[in-house]
């Protein structure tokens, strides 16, 4: 198979956050603020993704005035409507959804929502699942209209200790939907919940035409601050580049995994042995604080 997408594409990635939130919904800051803040802390692009509730006026925030060259804006929202066994509502983000998306109608449920936002264009995304026990069964509902599964959500491990979303994906994986996954930090800028996770991206250029197509593509990882260089796989081994870390796994279906570990790991090799029975793997970058970064997931 040799380096796979997004490392073996040409061109440098795109650092960027794509579930945020403003005063047009619940964030503690307004929609100039909260761009200026990704745009210093060197973002390429960004989805403000405050909250489509009645009660907010069903917003789509626009941000086109503040976007220019070196600075990519993406419409979205985060789309609710009930109901989940555990909860009143679903979470989904959907990034690159029209300004003009019609409110959610009251006999709409969350699938038929989330279909009807992917007919629209937008990236449908599985917003923080940990967060509020959201069942593989109820996820299964989605998998004709989401895209992808948020794996870690900054803002939910900071003020509940439930960011991560794995368990999700894999059961998901598990059952053969190919769902990617990525991470982002949920700021609503009440507590320390900016820049703990984001992606990286490769796209043919930085409209946001360009990176909306890169996410439905999943030519992107995901981390918390490792950087993954590139992922060569072969038929029996894994061959990761990456910046210094203490850990690389490889994970695949059920508890199936092989991994390397040491000291200020740059380049290594991963046997696939112990994955054999898995048709599919995801690879996972830890540095020596405990910060991971993210592959999508690989099918064999």
């Amino acid at each position: 198979m040799g380096s796979i997408a997004p490392f073996s594409m040409p061109g440098r990635f795109l650092r960027g956050n794509i579930h945020t939130h403003t005063t047009r919904s619940d964030g503690a800051r307004s929609v100039e603020e909260v761009i200026r803040t990704y745009r210093d802390a060197g973002y390429d692009f960004l989805s403000i993704t405050d909250h489509f509730l009645e009660r907010f006026g069903f917003p789509v925030t626009d941000t086109r005035a503040f976007g220019d060259a070196e600075f990519t804006l993406l419409p979205g929202a985060e789309i609710h409507a009930p109901r989940t066994e555990v909860s009143e509502l679903w979470h989904l983000v959907a990034v690159g959804l029209p300004l003009d998306f019609a409110p959610t109608s009251p006999d709409e449920d969350g699938p038929a929502l989330a279909r009807r936002a992917r007919a629209a264009g937008a990236f449908v995304g599985i917003a923080h699942p940990g967060w509020y026990s959201l069942s593989l069964a109820d996820a299964e509902t989605l998998v004709d209209a989401a895209h992808s599964v948020e794996i870690y959500n900054h803002g939910c491990h900071v003020m509940h200790d439930k960011g991560y979303g794995a368990y999700l994906l894999d059961g998901l994986l598990d059952k053969g939907y190919r769902l990617t996954t990525y991470a982002c930090d949920d700021a609503h800028f009440k507590a320390a919940d900016f820049g703990g996770g984001w992606v990286e991206l490769k796209a043919a250029d930085r409209s946001p035409e360009a990176i909306l197509d890169a996410l439905k593509l999943g030519h992107f990882y995901s981390t918390q601050g490792p950087r993954i260089d590139d992922i060569e796989v072969a038929a029996d081994h894994v061959e990761v580049r990456c910046s210094p870390a203490s850990r690389v796994l490889v994970v695949g279906q059920g508890y199936l995994m092989s991994h390397s570990s040491g000291i200020a790991i740059t380049r290594t090799r991963v046997s696939l042995a112990p994955l054999a029975a898995s048709p599919w793997l995801r690879v996972i970058v830890v540095d020596d604080t405990g910060r991971s970064a993210w592959s999508n997931p690989i099918w064999k």
